[in-house]
């Protein structure tokens, strides 16, 4: 891993731990075992460090999940939609990096308007969002019955926020948590899906 990595690696762990402002360059650059001007010949600043932490994990959590505008193929049967749905949410729950970054969001959603909207948009809108159409394309095939697919979308997505923030908060349940969203999805599939 090469020294820049490793500032973002350290910086993620420390923000995520003391939060934005109970972080110090000197602190990124102790972790990296490197000195704080030498941290500087790679970022301006602790700032240019949030940027490129935050630009990196949306880049990942786009290609690893998916978002509205890269949904992926749109699932053939309830077993498909059961297994993608699933392996975004194992996703979400156990890549390290995601991990630290929802934790770090959720601290520190309530000191910055950017930090707000990203956490918005990762927790709740842009799932919706990204749910909504796939809902829309298989009730396009047929999948799903006649309905608004964003209030279904809302119906699928919120109780799983909830239960990953959960996870996040009491990791020692994980496994009864995701069972428990393995069954709130296949029983929504038992209410919503034709056949």
């Amino acid at each position: 891993m090469s020294t820049k990595d490793r500032i973002l690696d350290e910086a993620l762990t420390l923000f995520a731990e003391n939060g934005y402002d109970g972080t110090g360059v000197e602190q990124i650059a102790e972790k990296v075992g490197i000195k704080a001007p030498s941290l500087y010949k790679h970022y301006k600043g602790k700032e240019d460090i949030l940027n490129a932490l935050i630009d990196n994990a949306e880049a990942r959590y786009e290609e690893s999940f998916g978002s509205e505008q890269h949904i992926g193929k749109i699932p053939e049967s309830r077993e498909d939609f059961v297994r993608v749905t699933m392996e975004r949410i194992l996703f979400t729950m156990r890549d390290p990096m995601i991990r630290k970054i929802r934790k770090f969001l959720v601290q520190e959603q309530f000191r910055s308007d950017r930090l707000a909207a990203i956490t918005t948009r990762h927790q709740l809108e842009g799932v919706q969002k990204m749910y909504t159409r796939i809902i829309e394309g298989m009730m396009e095939k047929g999948l799903f019955v006649k309905d608004d697919p964003a209030l279904l979308a809302t119906e699928l997505v919120s109780p799983v926020v909830l239960w990953i923030s959960q996870a996040d908060r009491q990791p020692q349940f994980e496994q009864e948590i995701i069972d428990r969203i393995e069954r709130h999805i296949r029983h929504f599939c038992d209410v919503y899906m034709s056949a």
